[in-house]
């Protein structure tokens, strides 16, 4: 069992910065990918980053791609995103996600924390 908690959301204006981090609990959380997906009001959860167990790979949607970069500190438990530049579309509740797998043109995870708001005003 893993149990993760985000923090790190808020509010910030278009072109700004955020760092979101993830605490997680639990001595599996370091042998499996973690991840960030986000969910925007009406629309279902997307998928955003992933990282491997020992952060040697990173997989990124396209929409974030070269403005976010997923890390994660086994030794801590943590991951984390760092997410620049960031536009109002990036507006949606962040998750944290332990075991993040890919099934076709599809990402899903087995672990999910309660989610952090970021919003970005225009």
């Amino acid at each position: 069992q893993v149990q993760l908690v985000e923090s790190g959301g808020g509010l910030v204006q278009a072109g700004g910065s955020l760092r979101l981090s993830c605490a997680a609990s639990g001595r599996t959380f370091s042998s499996y990918a973690a991840g960030w997906f986000r969910q925007a009001p009406g629309k279902e959860r997307d998928f955003v980053a992933r990282i491997t167990w020992n952060g040697d790979s990173t997989d990124y949607a396209d929409s974030v791609k070269g403005r976010f970069t997923i890390s994660r500190d086994n030794a801590k438990n943590t991951a984390n995103l760092q997410m620049n530049s960031l536009k109002p579309e990036d507006t949606a509740v962040y998750y944290c996600a332990s075991g993040v797998y890919r099934s076709g043109k599809y990402y899903s995870a087995s672990y999910w924390g309660q989610g952090t708001q970021v919003t970005v005003s225009s």
